[in-house]
């Protein structure tokens, strides 16, 4: 447990992090589509899902009167962005690093000693995804009342022309907003520290906190350009996100790298190179790294 939340020997202060400005973003979504241009097939075999996860939730909309729930549902697509880009991380820095780079390679995370910090960092924010599909419900139903729609255009119609519509558009977004800049300052320099660094949840956590304290423009602005990319990427279908997210996931990476200064924390220790190898006898258990 203590592992988890503080690494592996590491304090805070052996972890600084730099000033940035507004140009370093624009060159970390620059790397970041080299990286995506360089393994595009990669980066869309691990993000592809996310297009099909949103029709599914779409149509599940549709059809159980839960129409209302569709935006926050793609918005919160964003609030787990961190998370789900864990395996874009390792691809980009594999590839800084210079080392071979394959779609399995994406996967070497899980088997990495800081698995079980990028797990409770993960989790918290499906607790926030999950606190704030139901805070969005209730402002929907705060200001639209509990009937559902009747149809798709009657929703549109009472959304985009009534006061109570205009009112969940502001609430709705400006509570939003305020959920995005929580998930940005504790996920946007946590998981790729992690992913590169074994400092523990608590170790990525503080110093996402204080990357974002420390350049709070640049990562308002950060959080902009995320937010109108996903926006953007969304469009039509979401089809666009197999493109936007591995981009996005790529340069949050290299951001990462301009950011924070960890070169003396150590690297998290592959679980699959410890130790001697395992014979059959001791399936299923080898398949878990903590059994290794």
């Amino acid at each position: 447990m203590a592992n988890v939340l503080v690494g592996t020997n590491v304090v805070p202060d052996q972890l600084s992090v730099r000033r940035i400005g507004f140009a370093d973003l624009k060159d970390a979504l620059r790397l970041g589509i080299a990286d995506f241009n360089a393994m595009p097939t990669h980066a869309i075999f691990l993000c592809a899902v996310y297009p099909v996860i949103g029709i599914v939730l779409a149509q599940l909309a549709f059809g159980y009167s839960i129409l209302p729930l569709i935006y926050p549902l793609a918005g919160g697509f964003a609030l787990v962005g961190p998370f789900a880009a864990l395996g874009l991380y390792e691809l980009s820095r594999r590839r800084e690093a210079g080392q071979e780079v394959t779609a399995l390679h994406a996967f070497d995370v899980l088997q990495s000693s800081s698995i079980g910090a990028i797990a409770a960092l993960g989790f918290v924010l499906l607790v926030v995804f999950g606190i704030w599909i139901d805070v969005a419900y209730n402002i929907y139903i705060g200001t639209m009342g509990y009937a559902p729609p009747a149809s798709f255009g009657q929703f549109v119609h009472d959304v985009l022309t009534t006061k109570a519509g205009w009112t969940l558009i502001l609430v709705g977004n400006f509570v939003g907003l305020l959920f995005a800049a929580l998930v940005l300052t504790i996920g946007v320099m946590s998981f790729p520290l992690l992913v590169d660094r074994d400092v523990g949840a608590a170790n990525a956590l503080l110093t996402s906190i204080r990357a974002v304290a420390k350049n709070p423009l640049p990562m308002a602005a950060w959080g902009l350009i995320v937010a109108a990319l996903l926006l953007l990427g969304s469009l039509p279908l979401f089809l666009g996100l197999t493109v936007v997210l591995p981009i996005l996931g790529h340069a949050t990476w290299h951001l990462y790298r301009k950011t924070v200064d960890a070169d003396f924390a150590p690297h998290p220790r592959q679980y699959e190179h410890l130790g001697p190898r395992r014979s059959a006898a001791d399936f299923p258990v080898s398949l878990f790294p903590w059994g290794k």
